[in-house]
């Protein structure tokens, strides 16, 4: 069985370890009011999409 001779240091355990990190989701502001929103999705505060009104508040 494969058994480290030697214990591994904190700085190579997280030099391996930067690549693992919360990613932001991708905002833009809205056409219609301004506020920000995920992409592609509907408006949360206006209801709108793509500048039309798709659920009415």
């Amino acid at each position: 069985m494969a058994v480290p001779k030697r214990r591994t240091s904190t700085t190579r355990k997280n030099k391996r370890r930067t690549h693992y990190k919360l990613l932001i989701p991708g905002m833009v502001k809205c056409d219609n009011c301004g506020e920000y929103k995920l992409n592609h999705r509907v408006c949360p505060h206006c209801g709108s999409y793509k500048g039309k009104e798709v659920v009415e508040k």
